[in-house]
């Protein structure tokens, strides 16, 4: 482990976050979990697919 970790983390023990800060951080995750299933499973519609570049389309 670096010694900037070993300080972040000693910082954060002194000082340990918000619960509305563990809340949104928890909600972002679950949104981002939730976009990769539905890629995965392929239920995402075909605005949400990945084009290739600009270029790629010619």
């Amino acid at each position: 482990m670096t010694p900037r970790l070993l300080l972040r983390m000693a910082r954060w023990a002194r000082k340990p976050p918000s619960k509305q800060q563990i809340k949104i951080a928890a909600g972002v995750l679950a949104i981002c979990a939730v976009i990769f299933a539905a890629e995965r499973l392929g239920l995402t519609p075909d605005w949400m697919e990945a084009q290739r570049g600009w270029r790629n389309n010619r």
